[in-house]
């Protein structure tokens, strides 16, 4: 069902519409009610409800919730028929008892069929996926991976600290991301303040717009996300209510298909219509309303300047762009990278490091011409397959696809050459992490989900037992960013085009009068202005047209926030040829973003598995890690406490620092099995055991299988393996396989 979120949540609200209309008006569906009429319409949504249902729902569900509902109907009926017999007192005891023994077997069936259905329910709604969750997070917690912050005071939701093998895990990934991306693509690095001005979030968008729906409880004042609410509601219906019939579980699986959707008015309805109360108390819960999800600060000790704590780091490279393009000689396209915190106040945080109040982003800005959005490495990635969900299978109800990256740009499904370039280089970043090429897709984000500035947008998203978690996205942000920034600062953020040969043009000039200007607008003739300067060639002429038929027009100033009237006295419009010796212009940005803590939480579930003990009697728990990621690359183990051992132990830990190597030197008296067990916990991938003072067993993790090595050669197989330039299965042909099996688990 996870793949059907955020399809069509318009579609089913004008299904609503046009089969149920409400008592308020509803919002109009554009992409169809200009091309549909009503009849046809009703017809068309009935047809793709029928086959959204059962591709949504698995068809063994459908089928024993059926034969439920007719089972119980044939109790209720025998149910009466045994009643009736007892009353009327003409019946023999033999009928009595033959119609109370077909009760019994009818109840008997039914109780198989609930069985059955609750064995799919679990499996579907997340008994075993919760159970395999709770096995990962107890073994992340008790092994330090990461622990709820300020514990001893009872911690804040929202909030995590990495402990030792988390903070290994967590640089690992970011070196390999730095390696992958900055270096490989010699991008521009850049480090800017967690601490922004309003100023700057104002132009982004962010002060007005980055909002969650809350809703309160009316006697505590506690708060809740709205959302988080209705959909833990369906949830539990759905595992809980064996009843319910195929209709219900449709409805409600596609509230949690378009949840994302809702507005507020339509999950103030779905709350009260459903009778949701606050989770505690039980108590009323208010109307939804909008809660910007930023932590605002004042910046000095006056307080007048006031801040937020970024929400992203992106804003930090867009204000640097002017910087940025004279550092790299102003030339296009390149692209700046910045990795760092990023804070957003969400109201109930849950699902661990997946909804947090403090993160880590990795973020890119490949600026790039406008008319040329083509990538001179595109044919590196262009033969990668993989699972891709363009928007159309989504549409249609259907699955993810094994797609040729090639060919999904070829045919328009991706939108360009430099996007298609960075999905191809996010699939081969996160599969070298370790995460399961068959749980990877890129769903292409629908029409109504995009910004109108986008000119296409992509998530990466991973599946675990939360279901499908967006992880990276990947947008094609037009030039929206830029001039955002350019409209508020009044610093031009644009890129040039020197031409050969001066190139005559056609353009068109926007002469503001600024005399009838200032008399209309007093102090606010200056951004007037701007915005008139700031039109594009359509809005102009279109202006243009509007004042020469009309004499005046209603005309936006966004740094207003409000419409004013102009009047043919204030501007004057034309097209005029000039030459140009160059073409200025503002750059469009694709823009990878990562969240580092989501890809790795997907990463340890992706990694986790659990074996059975040498003796049978215990379940022992291991993380796969690649050793591109793992928090220690290799363990050392005298095999007994014995001077001897120690020292060779001391010697080949001497040498692995030398070489750089991360790892570990266990010399207690346990058994050698459980000291493996607790370095498979933490993913350790190799082991080197001490067992004579010339050579020693290296132990791969996964396989179990031991070689010998020499004492002089151990770090620089270690090294060979630990940093890829040589597989297990390299240096095994060339060493001697050590095949005593008494000192493992």
């Amino acid at each position: 069902m996870y793949h059907h979120r955020l399809i069509l949540g318009n579609i089913y609200r004008t299904v609503g519409t046009l089969l149920h209309p409400p008592p308020r008006p509803q919002p109009s569906f554009k992409p169809f009610s200009h091309s549909l009429s009503s009849k046809p319409l009703i017809s068309f949504f009935r047809t793709f409800l029928t086959n959204l249902q059962s591709s949504s729902m698995d068809s063994h569900e459908i089928s024993l919730r059926q034969a439920l509902a007719e089972k119980q109907a044939a109790v209720d009926a025998q149910a009466n028929t045994v009643r009736d017999l007892k009353g009327s007192g003409a019946a023999d005891k033999s009928a009595i008892d033959a119609a109370v023994e077909a009760l019994k077997g009818l109840k008997l069936e039914k109780s198989s069929i609930e069985e059955k259905l609750q064995a799919i329910v679990k499996s579907n709604g997340g008994d075993s996926k919760e159970a395999f969750r709770q096995s990962v997070l107890n073994t992340l917690e008790r092994k330090l991976f990461f622990v709820p912050s300020f514990k001893i005071y009872g911690g804040v939701a929202g909030l995590y600290d990495y402990g030792p093998p988390g903070c290994a895990v967590k640089q690992n990934v970011l070196a390999f991301w730095r390696q992958h991306f900055v270096l490989e693509e010699n991008m521009l690095e850049v480090d800017c303040p967690c601490v922004t001005p309003e100023v700057v979030l104002k132009a982004s968008g962010h002060v007005d717009k980055f909002t969650d729906l809350m809703v309160k409880d009316e006697k505590t004042g506690t708060c809740f996300r709205a959302d988080h609410l209705l959909k833990d509601f369906c949830k539990e219906t759905l595992e809980k209510d064996l009843s319910l019939s195929a209709e219900k579980v449709a409805e409600l699986k596609h509230i949690l298909a378009v949840l994302d959707e809702f507005s507020s008015e339509e999950l103030g309805a779905k709350i009260k219509e459903f009778g949701i109360t606050a989770p505690d108390t039980k108590n009323p819960l208010s109307d939804p309303y909008p809660f910007n999800l930023m932590f605002q600060t004042s910046i000095g000790p006056s307080g007048v300047s006031s801040g937020f704590m970024r929400p992203e780091t992106a804003q930090g490279i867009f204000v640097n762009f002017k910087d940025l393009y004279y550092y790299n000689g102003n030339k296009l396209p390149f692209a700046a990278a910045q990795i760092g915190q990023a804070f957003r106040n969400e109201i109930s945080p849950r699902q661990g490091l997946l909804r947090v109040r403090e993160f880590t982003l990795a973020e890119i800005e490949h600026f790039v011409d406008p008319q040329d959005k083509s990538h001179r490495k595109f044919r590196e990635v262009a033969n990668l397959e993989f699972l891709m969900f363009p928007r159309e299978l989504q549409v249609s109800g259907q699955s993810a696809k094994r797609m040729v990256l090639g060919d999904a740009v070829s045919k328009g499904t991706v939108n360009n050459e430099t996007l298609g370039y960075f999905i191809g280089r996010v699939y081969l970043f996160l599969t070298s992490l370790g995460i399961d090429k068959e749980r990877l897709r890129f769903r292409q984000h629908l029409a109504n989900e995009m910004a109108h500035y986008a000119a296409d947008c992509w998530d990466a998203e991973i599946e675990c037992s939360y279901g499908w978690i967006e992880c990276v996205g990947i947008a094609d942000r037009s030039a929206y960013d830029l001039r955002a920034h350019t409209d508020k600062s009044g610093v031009a953020l644009v890129a040039h085009e020197k031409f050969a040969e001066p190139r005559e043009v056609e353009k068109v000039v926007i002469t503001p009068i600024k005399k009838d200007l200032g008399l209309a607008f007093k102090g606010n003739q200056k951004m007037v202005v701007e915005a008139l300067e700031a039109m594009d060639e359509k809005e102009a002429m279109e202006m243009k047209a509007n004042l020469e038929s009309k004499g005046e027009v209603e005309f936006n100033v966004c740094t207003l926030g409000k419409n004013v009237t102009i009047t043919n006295k204030m501007v004057t419009i034309k097209k005029e040829k000039k030459k140009e010796h160059q073409r200025v212009f503002t750059p469009s940005v694709i823009e990878p973003s990562f969240g580092i803590g989501r890809i790795i939480y997907c990463l340890y579930e992706h990694s986790f598995y659990t074996r059975t003990s040498k003796g049978g009697d215990e379940q022992l728990n291991v993380f796969r890690f690649p050793p591109l990621v793992a928090p220690i690359k290799c363990t050392v183990f005298p095999l007994v406490q014995n001077q001897q051992y120690e020292e060779v132990a001391e010697q080949i830990v001497k040498s692995l620092t030398a070489a750089g190597i991360s790892h570990k030197i266990d010399t207690t008296g346990t058994s050698i099995g459980k000291r493996y067990a607790r370095t498979d916990e933490l993913g350790v991938p190799l082991a080197i055991t001490v067992d004579s003072t010339s050579s020693v067993t290296v132990r791969e993790r996964d396989s179990k299988q031991q070689i010998r090595v020499n004492v002089n050669e151990v770090a620089s197989v270690i090294k060979e393996v630990t940093e890829g330039q040589s597989t297990w299965a390299d240096v095994q042909w060339r060493y001697p396989t050590h095949s005593s099996t008494s000192t493992d688990e």
